[in-house]
């Protein structure tokens, strides 16, 4: 899963870095603990290109009521994102990148503490997680909603956690997006072993309200 990430591009380097128009409303970078509800960088397809917009991380159903009516869904199971009532139609229509420099995963000691750990890419790249996107409200409230696509952990990963973030590699982008046809379903499945790497970080980031770039500074295991 992927439930806390950190995101340092600026947001020019990102608009380049996809070939994307950027809103005027993007969030602050850098942010080293963006949190559920968090409006996030996202990039998504159109008729007159790829536009990189805020979204609200949270994907909300259309038939929600509130905000609160249901589950908090900030992950899409790969395995079931074709079949969820939630994400059926998003699956076929509306699929995004969700840009982050490096998320966060926990282990757990004996006694129960939390460790975290930060996981980025080995190359200092960018990471691009698969997402589905959801416009929802009306009027005024209205707003977009995306979530993290999530296979099961690569073995590399897999000694930290089960579940992994889908993280897509440049090439893979305009399939993902819609742009070059049909065949997205074919990236739903673990990326290469030898793309990402892990290091333990400081507890504090076990708070929503920590902030700095010390929660992504390595601690010893």
């Amino acid at each position: 899963m992927c439930g806390r990430f950190a995101i340092t591009l600026p947001n020019d380097a990102m608009a380049q870095l996809f070939s994307a128009r950027p809103a005027n409303t993007l969030p602050a970078v850098p942010n080293f603990n963006v949190c559920p509800t968090n409006q996030v960088h996202v990039v998504r397809a159109g008729d007159s290109g790829r536009r990189l917009n805020p979204l609200r991380w949270g994907f909300l159903p259309h038939w929600y009521k509130s905000e609160t009516a249901g589950p908090l869904l900030i992950n899409a199971r790969a395995e079931t994102l074709a079949d969820k009532p939630a994400f059926r139609a998003a699956c076929r229509e509306r699929r995004c990148l969700i840009v982050a420099t490096g998320f966060y995963e926990w282990t757990k000691t004996e006694q129960g503490a939390r460790l975290p750990w930060y996981i980025h890419r080995k190359d200092g790249a960018p990471i691009a997680f698969a997402g589905v996107w959801q416009d929802w409200g009306k009027d005024d409230a209205r707003q977009g909603t995306c979530a993290i696509v999530t296979t099961a952990a690569n073995r590399n990963l897999s000694v930290i956690h089960h579940r992994m973030p889908l993280i897509l590699e440049p090439d893979e982008w305009p399939l993902w997006l819609g742009e070059v046809g049909r065949g997205a379903a074919r990236l739903l499945q673990p990326g290469a072993e030898d793309v990402l790497e892990f290091y333990r970080v400081d507890p504090a980031v076990n708070s929503n309200r920590a902030s700095g770039s010390n929660l992504i500074e390595p601690v010893p295991a």
